[in-house]
C-alpha cells in the first residue's frame, strides 16, 4: 500500500470522515446578533396595488385632473422663473456670499408663495406640526423618509433652505435658475476634490452665525419606501451644530412616486412635522455617525419604523444584481454595517456578487442551495460540505443568500487564507514533499478530508493545475481566488489534530500543522524514517 493509501486509510478511521456521521468536528462560527438579517429586506422598491375600481377611479379623474394640474404647474413656473432671475442676477454659479438685502427678501416672499401654490395645484394638501427653528437655534434641517420628488415640499414649508444639489441640476433650463434662487451648495461629480469642498462649504455656513439661510438635507442620500430609516450620510452632522429633525409622512392609502399617478388623484395629503432640536454633546460632535445615528433614531422612533443599515451602495448592488440576472433584493446587504464590521469596500463586494452569480444564477429564486454549492466547488454533498454549508448558511433555512455569502467569505474562509495556512496546506497534499501535488496526492488527502472514498477530483484538479501536477504558485492563485476551499483544505488538519488527540495518552504527540501525516509512525520506525516537519 502507497503512503498515500495508507494516510488515506487512516484518516477514514477518524471520528467525521465516514459519510452520515458529523461526529468531533470544530465548533461553529457563533452567529453574531450584529448580522442577523436586516427587519426591511427590501427599503428600495415601492409596491404598489390597485384594485380595479380605484384604476377606473384614476382614469376618470385623470382625464379632467391631468391636463389642469399641468398646465397650472407650468404657469407658476413661468411666473416664479422673473423672481428668481432677480435673485441670481450678477451672481456666480458656486456663491461666495450670501444674497441678502432686497433681493433676497422679495425673492423669498414671492417665492414662497408661488411654492405653496404649485403644490396645492398638484393636489397636496399639507399640515404642518411643530415649530421651525430659527437659523441661529439650528443651521440645518434633516428631513426624512426620503422618497419620492414630492418630498421637496419640505423646502417651501421650512422658507426655502439652501440644499445639496449636483452641479448638472444648476445647468437645466428654468428649473436650474430656481434651484439657484436658493443659494444651494453645488456638487460635482467629475471633480476629485468635490466631498471635500463641500463639507467645508457646509462647515462656512453653518457656522457663520445665522448670514447664510439655514441648510435642509436629506441624510439618507437616496430615495426608500418609507418602510424604515436608512443608514443617514454623516455630511450634516460633521458641523457639530444643532440640526432640526423634520418628518415627512403620507397619510394616503395609496401614494405614488409617480407625478401622473399622483396627479390623476384628486388630493393627496402630507404631514410635515419639525421636531425638537438636537443639540450634539462633547462626544457626538467629534463624532457625526454617532450625531446621526442618535438623531435617526429619534426620528424612527417618532415615526413608528425600523432603522436599518442599508445605504445608497446597496441601490447600487441592487442594480448589478438585476444587470447579473439575479433577483434585484439579491444584492442587498446592508452595505454600512458589512463594510464597518468586516473592513470591506464597495469594489470588493461588488466582485463578490459576480462569483456569487455564476453560482446562483442555476437556482430559483437567486439563492445557493447544497446542490449548487457542492456543483461549484466540484465537490460531492458530503458530511464535511455539508458542515461548510452549514456555517454559511446563518439562518438555517437550507440556502445562502449573498449576504451570508459575503459574511461567509470574511468570517470563515478569507481568515483561513493566509499565506501561512495556504502553504500549510499545500505541504499537506505534497505527500512526497517534492514540491508538486501530483493528481494522485491531491485525489488521495481529498478524499480522506471528505470522507468519500471514491471521490473523482479530476476537473478540479485541472481547474487548478496548468500540467501535470501543480505547483505553489498555482495553489496559491487558486486558493486567493476560491477562497471558499481554504476550509476544505484546511479540514485536513482538523482530521490530524482530531486523531491524535483520541489516541491513549502514552502515544499522543503534539501535532503539527505542518506535517501531512494523520497518526504517529509505530514506535519500532527509527526518527530516520518519519518525516520532519
Amino acid at each position: 500500500m502507497s503512503r498515500c493509501a495508507q494516510a488515506a486509510a487512516v484518516a477514514a478511521t477518524v471520528p467525521a470522515a465516514g459519510v452520515g456521521n458529523v461526529g468531533l468536528r470544530p465548533p461553529m462560527v457563533p452567529r453574531q446578533a450584529s448580522f442577523f438579517p436586516p427587519p426591511v429586506p427590501n427599503p428600495f422598491v415601492q409596491q404598489t396595488q390597485i384594485g380595479s375600481a380605484r384604476r377606473v377611479q384614476i382614469f376618470l379623474l385623470g382625464i379632467i385632473l391631468l391636463p389642469i394640474r399641468v398646465l397650472l404647474v407650468a404657469l407658476i413656473l413661468l411666473l416664479a422663473w422673473p423672481f428668481a432671475a432677480i435673485s441670481t442676477v450678477c451672481c456666480p454659479e458656486k456663491l461666495t456670499h450670501p444674497v441678502t438685502g432686497w433681493r433676497r427678501k422679495i425673492t423669498q416672499t414671492a417665492l414662497k408663495f408661488l411654492g405653496r401654490a404649485m403644490f396645492f395645484s398638484m393636489g397636496f394638501i399639507v399640515s404642518v406640526k411643530g415649530r421651525i427653528a430659527s437659523p441661529l437655534e439650528a443651521p440645518v434641517f434633516v428631513a426624512a423618509p426620503h422618497s419620492t420628488f414630492f418630498d421637496g415640499i419640505a423646502c417651501v414649508v421650512a422658507g426655502l433652505p439652501s440644499m445639496v444639489s449636483r452641479n448638472e441640476n444648476a445647468q437645466v433650463p428654468l428649473i436650474g435658475r430656481m434651484l439657484r434662487a436658493v443659494q444651494p451648495i453645488l456638487v460635482s461629480r467629475v471633480d476629485p476634490d468635490s466631498r471635500k469642498n463641500t463639507i467645508n462649504e457646509i462647515i462656512k455656513r453653518t457656522t457663520s452665525g445665522g448670514e447664510w439661510p439655514q441648510i435642509l438635507v436629506f441624510p439618507e442620500g437616496t430615495c426608500t419606501n418609507r418602510s424604515c430609516l436608512i443608514t443617514f450620510k454623516p455630511g450634516a452632522f460633521i458641523p457639530g451644530v444643532p440640526v432640526q429633525p423634520v418628518l415627512l409622512r403620507y397619510p394616503n392609502k395609496l401614494v405614488s412616486i409617480l407625478c401622473m399617478l399622483t396627479f390623476c388623484q384628486l388630493f393627496t395629503k402630507v404631514e410635515v412635522e419639525f421636531m425638537p432640536v438636537q443639540v450634539p454633546n462633547d462626544e457626538e460632535k467629534n463624532d457625526p455617525v454617532l450625531f446621526a445615528n442618535k438623531v435617526r433614531n429619534v426620528m424612527a422612533e417618532a415615526l413608528g419604523i425600523p432603522v436599518t443599515d442599508h445605504t445608497y451602495e446597496d441601490c447600487r448592488l441592487m442594480i448589478s444584481a438585476g444587470q447579473l440576472t439575479l433577483p434585484m433584493e439579491a444584492g442587498l446587504v446592508e452595505f454600512t454595517k458589512i463594510s464597518r464590521k468586516l473592513k470591506l469596500d464597495w469594489d470588493g463586494v461588488r466582485k463578490q456578487l459576480d462569483e456569487y452569480a455564476s453560482i446562483a444564477s442555476s437556482s430559483k429564486g437567486g439563492r445557493i442551495g447544497i446542490d449548487e454549492f457542492a456543483k461549484y466547488l466540484k465537490l460531492p454533498v458530503s458530511d464535511v460540505l455539508r458542515q461548510l454549508f452549514a456555517l454559511f448558511d446563518r439562518n438555517h433555512d437550507g440556502s445562502i443568500d449573498f449576504r451570508e455569502y459575503v459574511i461567509g467569505l470574511a468570517v470563515l474562509c478569507n481568515p483561513a487564507n493566509t499565506e501561512e495556512i495556504i502553504q500549510v496546506a499545500f505541504k499537506l497534499f505534497d505527500v512526497d514533499e517534492d514540491g508538486y501535488i501530483t493528481e494522485e496526492e491531491f485525489s488521495t488527502i481529498l478524499q480522506a478530508s471528505l470522507g468519500v472514498p471514491d471521490l473523482d477530483v479530476s476537473g478540479l484538479f485541472k481547474e487548478i493545475a496548468q500540467g501535470d501536477s501543480i505547483s505553489y504558485e498555482e495553489f496559491k492563485s487558486f486558493a486567493l481566488r476560491h477562497p471558499e476551499y481554504a476550509k476544505i483544505f484546511t479540514t485536513y488538519l482538523d482530521l490530524q489534530t482530531c486523531h491524535v488527540f483520541s489516541l491513549p495518552k502514552e502515544v499522543q504527540t503534539t501535532p503539527s500543522i505542518a506535517s501531512n501525516k494523520v497518526s504517529p509512525e509505530k514506535h519500532e520506525e527509527s526518527a530516520s524514517d518519519k518525516k520532519d516537519d
